[in-house]
């Protein structure tokens, strides 16, 4: 069952990426790159403003014991 979207405790700054690639069962080195090079692209404002509405919107992965 997939529990939804969340931010990932395998994080870099904050688990945005990783949890995007979780998700999305892709890679999550693959969706760094691509996340960097697509924002970039953009001229870098838009890429880090959805960053960071997903970094205060979505929630922390919960650990299963």
């Amino acid at each position: 069952m997939n529990p939804g979207l969340t931010r990932s405790l395998n994080k870099i700054i904050a688990g945005v990426c990783a949890g995007l690639a979780k998700w999305l069962d892709w890679d999550v080195t693959l969706i760094r790159v691509l996340y960097v090079l697509i924002s970039v692209a953009s001229a870098g404002f838009p890429g880090v403003l959805v960053y960071l509405i997903l970094w205060v919107s979505l929630p922390v992965e919960t650990t299963e014991n």
